[in-house]
């Protein structure tokens, strides 16, 4: 097991986010955090990235208790969050937002990464604010890519993003699967994310409400109904094709 949270309570001020959330990540598995807007799975994953300790309860990596470590630490240690924000520093080129990220023990390299996202070789002297959103989400995964991660959290990398766009990041989600790394998911696109996952959590108000397999999840029509705000989630399309996004 390459991550494991145990019972976390987490909160902003006196509001109370997670309660006594537990969940696990196996080495080479990509887990999927499902939830309604509010449900806590932003918190979850900064729980674990070392941006908001948790007030109790245990996150361990590679079985350390590595809860409330300061987060440059926990990148060290080689987990890597790609925001929902993306963090792009928008007045450097594309390639200095790259650069500053590299450690010479991560085994993704600059040119190994660039060939995976062409597109960013092709705009290396741009500045981050002239990028699209879809460029700037290649440059938030390549760039954690440079810290040589072996756990990945992946906050929305859907969001705003045009269909042809989220495929791509589909099948560079896939491509990682296949190189055996590991992923936390979040994403509101829960057809994607069922592609992808492995296995699936949906939580509600900081509580795991269902874990178990996509498969379990496509047919468990009352949870995709209370919990995800959809009648269920129908059979997945062929692969490389991710159907648009609703709302």
């Amino acid at each position: 097991m390459i991550l494991e949270l145990e019972r976390i309570d987490a909160f902003y001020g006196i509001g109370h986010i997670l309660h006594g959330l537990s969940l696990a990540v196996d080495e080479g598995e990509v887990v999927a955090l499902l939830g309604r807007n509010g449900a806590g799975k932003t918190t979850t994953l900064r729980c674990i990235a070392g941006l908001t300790p948790p007030r109790s309860g245990a996150v361990r990596y590679k079985g350390k208790d590595i809860a409330g470590l300061e987060a440059y630490r926990v990148s060290r240690m080689g987990i890597a969050l790609v925001p929902e924000t993306r963090g792009i520093f928008s007045f450097l080129s594309c390639h200095e937002n790259l650069a500053i990220a590299e450690r010479r023990a991560s085994k993704w390299r600059m040119a190994e990464v660039l060939e995976r996202f062409p597109r960013l070789r092709e705009r290396l002297a741009n500045k981050g604010q002239q990028l699209s959103g879809g460029e700037q989400q290649m440059l938030a995964i390549a760039r954690a890519l440079l810290t040589g991660p072996e756990l990945l959290l992946l906050d929305e990398p859907s969001q705003g993003l045009a269909p042809i766009v989220v495929n791509a990041v589909m099948d560079t989600i896939r491509s990682l699967k296949a190189e055996r790394v590991s992923m936390l998911l979040v994403e509101q696109n829960a057809e994607m994310a069922l592609q992808l996952a492995d296995r699936v959590y949906v939580i509600d108000h900081g509580t795991v409400v269902f874990e178990g397999t996509p498969a379990r999840l496509r047919a468990d029509r009352e949870v995709t109904a209370t919990y995800l705000g959809v009648g269920g989630v129908g059979a997945a399309p062929a692969p490389g094709r991710c159907p648009p996004r609703e709302g």
